[in-house]
């Protein structure tokens, strides 16, 4: 049974560690420089923790990467550093939410330190929280990520180009996650303007609930450097980028509010439309 490394096991990572665990994997990874949180994670997929990356990529024949968007380049240079004669023809499947160009970036780091790449993207939660993600897969060994024995999660091949999945998760996330911040937007504005009640009647649960709203505002951090990356990716088809540089900058004042401060586990799904304005008021 192939052994899987992971870079990065945090909520994402160690969701998608435990769904390759659940099909029989030896899922191994690294809790070098990592926080409590993380370790916690890593234990309850039942993922099996070793000293440092090195051990990871000697132990491991494929790796996903699965970092913070704007880690993505330090994630490929971390393991480019490491390689040798025992990673050699290693798989390296950059599963981050970053612009094609930027997947491409990483590409050419790992392959010219003698690993394999694939490029690929999720859309969906942690399995560990809902079961069903999609995973999209390109590059010209795609096809072996995908046979690989996932539960809960769909791989999906969309071609041998690097950069073709990352472009699916550009553009999806585009959708999701701008939506997320017009709704943030309008509710904080509507409860700066004491109108929250008739707003809320208005526009219902159709773009977000007060708890994806909470959930997204504990990411907030995370979605910066995501939607630099789209308005990067859209500036590449002839767009403009400024929407999403605009987004940027509110998820970048969302970051800073009380709301953001706790963990995606945590937040409750109690939480009310008030409670969300309240949380980042302040």
């Amino acid at each position: 049974m192939t052994v899987i490394g992971l870079v990065g096991a945090g909520h994402m990572g160690s969701g998608l560690g435990w769904a390759l665990r659940e099909g029989g994997h030896d899922v191994v990874t690294s809790l070098a420089g990592r926080s409590q949180r993380t370790a916690r994670l890593v234990a309850e997929a039942g993922l099996r923790p070793l000293p440092h990356l090195a051990g990871v990529l000697a132990e491991a024949e494929v790796i996903l990467v699965v970092t913070p968007p704007g880690a993505a380049l330090d994630a490929a240079r971390d393991i480019a550093a490491l390689a040798g004669p025992r990673t050699a023809g290693r798989l390296v499947v950059d599963m981050n939410a970053v612009a094609p160009e930027t997947a491409t970036a990483a590409a050419d780091l790992v392959t010219a330190a003698g690993f394999g790449f694939v490029d690929g993207s999720i859309s969906g939660p942690p399995p560990t929280v809902r079961p069903g993600a999609r995973l999209y897969l390109s590059g010209p060994r795609a096809a072996e990520v995908a046979a690989l024995r996932w539960t809960h999660a769909r791989p999906v091949v969309v071609g041998d180009r690097v950069g073709a999945a990352s472009a699916v998760k550009m553009s999806t996330a585009s959708v999701y996650k701008g939506l997320m911040g017009l709704m943030t937007q309008a509710v904080r504005a509507a409860a700066a303007h004491d109108v929250l009640e008739p707003v809320m009647a208005d526009l219902g649960e159709d773009f977000g609930t007060p708890y994806e709203m909470a959930l997204a505002a504990a990411k907030a951090h995370r979605y910066v450097a995501e939607m630099r990356e789209i308005a990067r990716s859209q500036a590449a088809a002839g767009l403009t980028p400024s929407l999403f540089e605009a987004f940027a900058e509110v998820w970048t004042d969302v970051a800073g509010r009380p709301l953001a401060g706790g963990d995606p586990e945590t937040v409750s799904r109690e939480i009310t439309a008030r409670g969300v304005a309240d949380g980042l008021d302040g």
